[in-house]
């Protein structure tokens, strides 16, 4: 990647967050974000690809570092309710994980100074060196609190197995990504009934 690549690369979560916030007041303004069943409306114009393009854009997002996956976890729990929200968002977000190991894998070290920000992989390297990696990557998975899309990358620069790896991204997503939805919609219903 050149120099100039690795710049806008750098510059790409203002710039979703950006977005974010000008669909955000779209959505406002419309009444997409206040009213149920303009929301309702909306999913049902798009139909079949609605989730489809939901959930490609979570994978997306992990690769592609853009937007905080929460953000895409309460948009998925306000489009298509709490059970397919989540179920979305899990798919997308596993399959963009398993993608972010694969590209790390194959481009190795070198690849994360262009995607991430040096304080970041100096703080979670020393996981590497500690010999339980494994380990601290699960609990990190598991927490809804860690850089997932980072560590799905630093994993991938491991010697972690590709099985290894699947069981603990399938199975430690669920609480984290149940966690980011319920609080975040929560937050945003309160948001809601505050302005209403």
């Amino acid at each position: 990647m050149s120099r100039a690549g690795v710049q806008i690369s750098r510059y790409l979560p203002m710039l979703g967050l950006a977005a974010c916030a000008a669909l955000a007041v779209w959505g406002w303004q419309s009444g997409v974000l206040t009213s149920q069943e303009a929301m309702e409306a909306l999913v049902a114009r798009v139909g079949f690809w609605g989730p489809v393009i939901f959930t490609v854009i979570q994978a997306v997002q992990v690769v592609i570092p853009i937007l905080p996956g929460a953000i895409g976890c309460v948009v998925g729990v306000i489009m298509f309710g709490p059970l397919w929200g989540f179920v979305y968002s899990y798919v997308g977000i596993c399959v963009g994980s398993m993608l972010a190991f694969a590209v790390a894998k194959t481009y190795g070290r070198p690849l994360l100074p262009r995607l991430f920000q040096q304080k970041t992989i100096d703080k979670y390297d020393t996981w590497t060196k500690k010999g339980k990696f494994d380990l601290w990557f699960a609990i990190a998975i598991f927490l809804p609190v860690a850089p997932d899309d980072f560590l799905c990358y630093l994993a991938g620069t491991t010697t972690m197995s590709w099985r290894r790896f699947t069981a603990i991204i399938w199975a430690g997503k669920p609480f984290a990504i149940a966690a980011y939805s319920l609080i975040l919609n929560t937050a945003w219903t309160q948001v809601l009934n505050w302005l209403g």
